[in-house]
């Protein structure tokens, strides 16, 4: 075989690779259920990741107990809203208590914006940072849009 067909073969099967991963996550984001959950932004601190915002969902739960600052939990959505159920250690998602009480996943998770657009983590006093996700059978969260909520009402971002 000639090195320019080798190398049209080697082409073509890595954007066979990247297709297929593409159609996987285009496939998810309709099959797997979706929710809005509440975010907080994290100030990020990997510069060669590009541009993106850090984020920390919060979760309903379990009510804790004075003495649990973290746990470990699997997430579902119940009601419309982002639930952590309570599981063994190591077998799932880390959640972790914030300042105000409330549950977060203890490891933020990223989503990337474009670079001339300005930062949409930064709201106003009014205004909650909210986050669309679905939810895999194992792993984190899949971002899919940013919303802000304001007097009640959730509007999504149109970001490009």
């Amino acid at each position: 075989m000639k090195p320019a067909y080798r190398g049209i073969a080697v082409a073509l099967t890595q954007c066979l690779i990247v297709l297929s991963v593409a159609g996987k996550y285009e496939f998810d984001r309709v099959r797997l259920p979706r929710v809005w959950a509440k975010a907080a932004p994290v100030d990020p601190n990997l510069p060669v990741r590009g541009r993106y915002v850090s984020l920390r969902l919060e979760v309903s739960g379990q009510e804790p107990g004075a003495n649990d600052y973290w746990r470990c939990a699997r997430l579902s959505i119940q009601n419309g809203r982002l639930v952590a159920t309570p599981v063994a250690p190591g077998t799932a998602l880390m959640i972790s208590r914030s300042q105000n009480q409330t549950w977060a996943l203890t490891e933020p998770v990223a989503f990337f914006i474009p670079e001339h657009i300005p930062d949409p983590s930064r709201r106003a006093p009014d205004e909650e940072l909210w986050v669309e996700v679905s939810l895999p059978k194992n792993g984190p969260p899949r971002l899919l849009r940013l919303g802000v909520k304001k007097n009640g009402v959730l509007t999504p971002l149109d970001l490009p």
